[in-house]
Order: structure tokens, then C-alpha cells, then sequence
């Protein structure tokens, strides 16, 4: 039966050094340099599945030097020129809900729609309005005060001409109160401005979550913890990649990998693999 404790023993007979009252540098795990860091932090349940996945890292490390600063590459990881990409996001998606980028992409249509709202009313009086181009009367309107800032920014402290004098703080939050006359519509243009940044922002961290999620390594080392929690569901939704991780397994290609396989993982999961099910 695999238990935390007889993997760890076993990574460290390979000469890993394993820690597990750490915070991970704030992952639930982390491998670098032949070192394995599991947070301290994390539900129990989560301890085995990570441990799979930091030692996918050093297995692939092996498989491909400098894995760490490259992200690696499937063709070499399944020793196939075979496209398994799409298999193995389906499988990441599995695993883990927050690669789904889900709460992000919601948010990002509720600030689209927000943007779109405040269009609408802009237009009404202004019906030549194109978010794509200057806004004229707006321009004119602000020209020589102090709220072209909040074109480019949401907060923003003034400082004084003079050294006793006092600052000033304008903010995106407060544009009603810190100018008062401003027309209501040039009040939305730059609430909109913001609501564009901000839509800008959260695609930014779609993006970053993407590339990061679909690294040939994380990929892997996801579904090397899908096959631990799930076999079937990895055989029925990645089947291309599960039949040759199995192959490319039994020929040795993932080193000690076979071994955890073979003496750690519970018996069902490796029974449910039979290489002529798929000739």
C-alpha cells in the first residue's frame, strides 16, 4: 500500500533529499537540484499526489537536462513526435480546478460587460463615441487639470508646488467628490479607461496561468498524479498518451518512475493497463 512516508524513504535511497516542514516557496510542493520540498501546509490527502508530481520533475530532469528553465517538450518526454498536448490539459484540467482559469475568465466577462455598459450611456450623449479613438470633448474638458492622470492610472498622489503645501490624492473611486462639475459622462470614460485596464490585467494573469499550466513538465507531472488518483479516467480521456506512457514505462524510459509503479501505486491501477488492448 503506498503511504507518504515508504515514497519519501524510497526518493531518498535515490539520493533526494525530501523536506516536508517547509512552505514549499508558497506551492504545495517544489523540486529543484535533486531537492524535494512538500508544503507543510497542505491537506493530507494531497501529500501523496504531490509527491508523485515533484518526483515526475526529477524523472523528466533526468529524461531532459535543463527542464527547469525550458518547460521541456512532449516529443521528448513520450519520445514520440505524436501530438499529446491536448490529451494531457484535459487531464491537468482534472487535477486541478485553478488551471481551468475559471474565476478569471468570469470575471473578465463581467468587467466586459461593465465596459460595454458604460459605452452605451456615454453614447447617449455622445453618439459618435468610439472607445478606439480620442474622445474629443472629454480632452477638452480636462485640459489643464489635474484628471488626465486617471487616464493611465486609478490612484494617483499629487504633490505640492511648494514645501508646505499639502498633497493631494485623486482616485478613480472618488471622481465625483474630487471634481465635482466633471460632466457625468466624461465621470463614465474614465471609469471605462480603468475597466479596461483592469480587463487588461486579468488577461495578463489568464496568460501567465496558461503558460505555465501548459509546460510540457507540468503537463507530465499532472498526469502522473491523474493516473495515481484516477487510472480510468485518464485511460478514457487521454488514451493516445496512456498507452504510450505504459509502453515507453515498461521499456524503462522513465527510470525509477517504474519502480513506484511497480511497488508503490496499488495493484488496480497498474491491472488496468494491458498494452494488447490497444493493438
Amino acid at each position: 500500500m503506498i503511504t507518504k512516508n515508504n515514497l519519501i524513504k524510497y526518493f531518498k535511497t535515490l539520493g533526494l533529499d525530501v523536506h516536508t516542514t517547509t512552505k514549499a516557496r508558497g506551492h504545495l510542493g517544489f523540486f529543484l537540484n535533486g531537492r524535494i520540498d512538500i508544503s507543510k501546509n497542505i491537506p493530507e490527502h494531497k501529500i501523496i499526489p504531490t509527491l508523485l508530481h515533484e518526483f515526475s520533475h526529477y524523472i523528466h530532469s533526468k529524461i531532459e537536462k535543463n527542464v527547469s528553465k525550458t518547460g521541456g517538450s512532449l516529443k521528448v518526454l513520450f519520445n514520440s513526435c505524436e501530438s499529446f498536448e491536448d490529451e494531457l490539459i484535459r487531464i491537468t484540467n482534472f487535477v486541478d480546478e485553478s488551471s481551468k482559469c475559471k474565476k478569471l475568465l468570469e470575471h473578465k466577462e463581467m468587467v466586459k460587460s461593465e465596459i460595454k455598459n458604460l459605452d452605451e450611456l456615454i453614447k447617449k450623449e455622445y453618439p459618435k463615441f468610439q472607445r478606439s479613438k480620442k474622445f474629443k470633448e472629454f480632452d477638452r474638458a480636462i485640459r489643464g487639470t489635474k484628471i488626465k492622470y486617471l487616464l493611465k492610472y486609478d490612484r494617483v498622489k499629487i504633490m505640492p508646488w511648494f514645501i508646505f503645501g499639502k498633497e493631494k490624492i485623486i482616485s478613480i473611486n472618488t471622481i465625483e467628490q474630487d471634481f465635482p462639475r466633471l460632466k457625468q459622462e466624461f465621470v463614465y470614460y474614465l471609469k471605462l479607461k480603468s475597466l479596461q485596464r483592469k480587463q487588461k490585467r486579468i488577461s495578463n494573469r489568464i496568460s501567465k496561468m496558461n503558460k505555465y499550466y501548459n509546460k510540457p513538465t507540468e503537463l507530465f507531472a499532472r498526469f502522473i498524479e491523474a493516473l495515481y488518483l484516477n487510472n480510468n479516467f485518464v485511460a478514457e480521456n487521454a488514451p493516445k498518451a496512456y498507452k504510450r506512457f505504459y509502453e515507453l514505462l515498461d521499456e524503462g524510459y522513465f527510470y525509477e518512475l517504474k519502480n513506484v509503479f511497480n511497488s508503490f501505486i496499488p495493484n488496480e491501477v497498474n491491472n488496468n493497463f494491458s498494452i494488447k488492448n490497444f493493438n
